[in-house]
């Protein structure tokens, strides 16, 4: 046995790897496309969603108001995840959206 047949590696399998029939490939170039398009229409809403908060944030900080709001954060966060029908679980989409009200609240603290 050679030193190079028993080197780990990316390539060790290469040999058994079956090749992909053409359908499939053509398959994964479809849902690939469907997914970057519902990427950016997921793009758009979250653009959307930030406008609005930089208007909410404006009448906050013309009223006097605090910017961050900890009930209206986890009714958000709550009404979310009892929305997820699956794939995603509850845990995952508050996690997300734990993401989504940070950056928005950093984009409404520097407006």
């Amino acid at each position: 046995m050679s030193a190079r047949s028993s080197r780990p590696g990316p390539w060790k399998n290469l040999r058994s790897m079956k090749r992909s029939p053409p359908g499939s490939e053509r398959a994964l170039r479809h849902l690939r496309r469907r997914i970057d398009a519902l990427d950016a229409q997921v793009l758009r809403l979250l653009t959307r969603r930030a406008a609005l908060a930089l208007r909410v944030g404006r009448i906050k900080k013309r009223e006097g108001w605090q910017l961050v709001d900890p009930a209206r954060e986890r009714e958000i966060l709550q009404r979310m995840a009892e929305a997820t029908q699956g794939p995603l679980t509850p845990k995952a989409v508050r996690a997300m959206y734990r993401t989504i009200l940070t950056q928005i609240r950093r984009l409404e603290e520097t407006h």
